[in-house]
């Protein structure tokens, strides 16, 4: 054991050293870090007067994936486990009356964005406890459709919304791969085995089975829109549905969103779902972090990017490893 602890304290002295050679003046703080990564609750806006009663406000942000999203020194979070893991929290705590949820994001996968639609839809129905939705700078595609799972939306007014709708980006690398005189040949036990291969042209066909499960997911969408949206009709919606992106305004005019307002707002909005007059705003957080008040939050990860020995290729990151199916929102092609 105490040949353990040497080893431990030998590598710790090392990273400090190799550390401060870059660090600016000052050096670096050391904090031990809780073996407990649970969640804590913290308090961030209290009402006057003694009270009890509380409203969670919890963040989703970023590209919603099913994955991590890793950080230099950690493996990050999963945006799914985590909203899972906050609504787990939250639904276990009586005092908790109603559920805040701040969204800044572009979208995600089809599946993650499902995913977190109907893990907000099971809370809502296991706890009886009403849920609003306020978007910030993005809440788009993917982040609008998880967003129909609350009892409210509201937007600030410098809002982006809406992107109803399904891309499936892929890339074509045959010309650059004539240029350079490289061939790709596979071995597959089926002619629809590699669809989707950036190495050769897609076929007919197999561009037509893209389309059909586009199309399929497509419709999910909208039907998740006319669910959360019962006042449009469907052929409403469809109108809306054309991948275009709304500002709070126009996303009201449309009935794509309830009020207009600030986070402020939507904290007095899930308080009056709740019935009460007054509450204590909370967040739940890691160990060692920290939140001020209501604005305070995690900032969130790049929207395109993939990092690889901390050189930024700028690639999106769903062109690095497979086709895939997504509810989200870009401004590049």
């Amino acid at each position: 054991m105490a040949t353990v602890s040497r080893y431990v304290s030998v590598i710790t002295i090392t990273l400090a050293i190799g550390l401060s050679a870059c660090a600016p003046a000052g050096g670096f703080k050391i904090t031990p870090v809780p073996a407990d990564q649970s969640l804590q609750e913290q308090v961030v806006r209290r009402d006057t007067g003694w009270i009890s009663d509380r409203i969670a406000l919890i963040d989703i942000s970023g590209i919603l994936m099913n994955s991590h999203e890793p950080g230099i020194f950690s493996e990050g979070e999963h945006p799914v486990s985590l909203l899972v893991e906050n609504l787990a929290v939250a639904a276990q705590d009586s005092r908790v009356k109603a559920v805040v949820l701040r969204i800044n994001s572009p979208g995600g996968t089809v599946t993650a964005s499902d995913t977190l639609f109907q893990e907000i839809k099971a809370f809502k129905a296991k706890s009886g406890k009403p849920v609003v939705a306020y978007f910030q700078d993005v809440a788009a595609s993917g982040a609008y459709y998880l967003a129909c799972a609350a009892d409210e939306i509201m937007a600030q007014r410098t809002t982006v919304t809406g992107s109803i709708g399904v891309i499936m980006q892929m890339v074509n690398l045959t010309n650059t791969m004539a240029k350079l005189g490289i061939e790709s040949d596979a071995i597959k036990s089926g002619p629809y085995k590699d669809t989707g291969s950036p190495f050769r042209q897609m076929r007919a066909e197999e561009r037509e089975i893209f389309q059909g499960l586009v199309d399929g997911f497509y419709q999910q969408f909208v039907g998740v829109v006319c669910e959360g949206r019962p006042k449009l009709t469907r052929d409403e919606v469809l109108k809306l549905a054309d991948g275009r992106v709304y500002n709070a305004e126009q996303a009201l005019e449309a009935g794509l969103i309830d009020r207009i307002g600030t986070l402020a707002d939507a904290i007095d909005a899930a308080k009056a779902r709740a019935g009460l007059k007054r509450a204590i705003t909370v967040r739940y957080l890691r160990p060692l972090e920290w939140a001020p008040n209501i604005y305070a939050q995690s900032p969130a990860p790049p929207l395109a990017g993939t990092n690889i020995n901390f050189l930024n290729l700028n690639l999106p990151f769903f062109w690095t490893n497979r086709p895939t199916f997504m509810y989200i929102w870009r401004s590049e092609g």
